[in-house]
């Protein structure tokens, strides 16, 4: 006998799983959902900044265009992936025309991080796009609703972070 024949929805399911916690069921299965979404929408971004972007790496232009030039380190400590990792990305990134390096003023041994004025402007171009589309998707929610989904999301990303 099946679930539906049992009577037994998508989130009923879950509740019957012993020991199942229903709100954290639910958590993960929306946040599963989510990364799904963001995972294929940075794919999309990424092309937009220039075909042949990586999407793993739309994060580093978020980051260096929030943050301004970075130390590579910093970035991969904030990515959260290693040092011959982050390395691989960033060149990618100078063959592209999207970031360059400069030495560090306050060490002169280091180098930093920056986007190039064509890196920046095509990237916040396909950023504003983004966020026209949340705009049009939460048009209906009240502005104080976004900030509290925003507050929330900050409050999981720093909760990881530790």
């Amino acid at each position: 006998m099946g679930a539906a024949e049992e009577g037994v929805t998508g989130g009923d399911r879950a509740s019957a799983e012993p020991g199942a916690d229903r709100e954290f069921l639910s958590l993960e299965r929306e946040l599963t959902l989510l990364m799904r979404r963001a995972r294929a929408s940075s794919g999309e971004m990424a092309r937009q900044v220039h075909p042949d972007l990586e999407p793993a790496a739309y994060g580093l232009l978020v980051c260096l265009d929030d943050a301004g030039p970075q130390r590579a380190t910093d970035l991969a400590a904030f990515i959260g992936v290693g040092k011959a990792t982050m390395s691989r990305q960033l060149r990618a990134l100078e063959e592209l025309g999207l970031v360059s390096r400069e030495p560090d003023p306050a060490d002169g041994r280091a180098w930093l991080i920056r986007l190039t004025p064509d890196g920046r402007t095509r990237f916040r171009t396909v950023r504003a796009a983004r966020r026209a589309q949340y705009v049009r998707r939460l048009q209906g929610w009240d502005r104080a609703e976004v900030a509290e989904l925003a507050r929330l999301l900050g409050r999981l990303n720093s909760s990881a972070e530790g």
